[in-house]
């Protein structure tokens, strides 16, 4: 069994407030990213299970989350799924799962806080089909320099509020770097318009494991 990974006081600020800006267009965007899935599914930092109820017909579901409460959460959040979702304990670096059994990989708001960025995408490869999907919806460092340099400035303070999510990683460069073939993907701010909020950058996309 993986570590338990216990922060109750940012499970709390998540499972109280991560699901308000749903309703703003990230329900959408949720939906984006899933659609089109089959097969056998990896969610990895399921959280409280947000993603559940967009997976479409057909997919089964294996949710990872470390975090006790948060995993009590996606438990909840499974039952009335409209897919089958399991949900179990884990950790990006060592997903409790065989060699090149899942179909798809899902992480949404993962990579800004795994330790080991490249660590999970290895691991991610190890349970992955061969040309197995990587579906991503992360918030990363801006491509516009002045916002980049600000969320530069932001992250340390950031990083010890938040649970150790960093608001400047270069997701995209390391996804490729771990021997992803980016498929497609675009870059934009979420909420729609921000300008201030350290983590408004996102990509959203899908990358095939080569």
């Amino acid at each position: 069994m993986a570590p338990l990974i216990e922060n109750p006081r940012f499970a709390r600020y998540f499972a109280r407030y991560g699901a308000r800006r749903e309703a703003l267009g990230n329900a959408e965007l949720r939906a984006e990213m899933l659609a089109g899935l089959t097969g056998r599914v990896i969610e990895v930092g399921a959280g409280t299970g947000l993603n559940f109820r967009h997976y479409p017909e057909g997919v089964e579901v294996v949710a990872v989350e470390p975090e006790p409460t948060l995993r009590g959460k996606a438990q909840a959040a499974a039952r009335p799924a409209p897919v089958p979702v399991t949900v179990v304990d884990g950790v990006a670096a060592d997903i409790p799962a065989e060699d090149g059994s899942a179909d798809a990989v899902v992480v949404s708001g993962v990579l800004c806080s795994v330790a080991d960025v490249p660590a999970a995408l290895a691991e991610f490869r190890r349970v992955l089909k061969p040309l197995g999907e990587l579906r991503f919806y992360e918030h990363v460092r801006s491509s516009h320099a002045l916002r980049g340099r600000f969320q530069d400035l932001a992250d340390p303070l950031w990083s010890r509020l938040m649970g150790g999510c960093r608001p400047n990683r270069d997701t995209l460069t390391t996804v490729r770097a771990a021997g992803f073939r980016v498929e497609r993907w675009r870059e934009f701010s979420f909420p729609y318009g921000a300008r201030f909020s350290v983590v408004a950058p996102r990509i959203l996309g899908t990358a095939v494991a080569r």
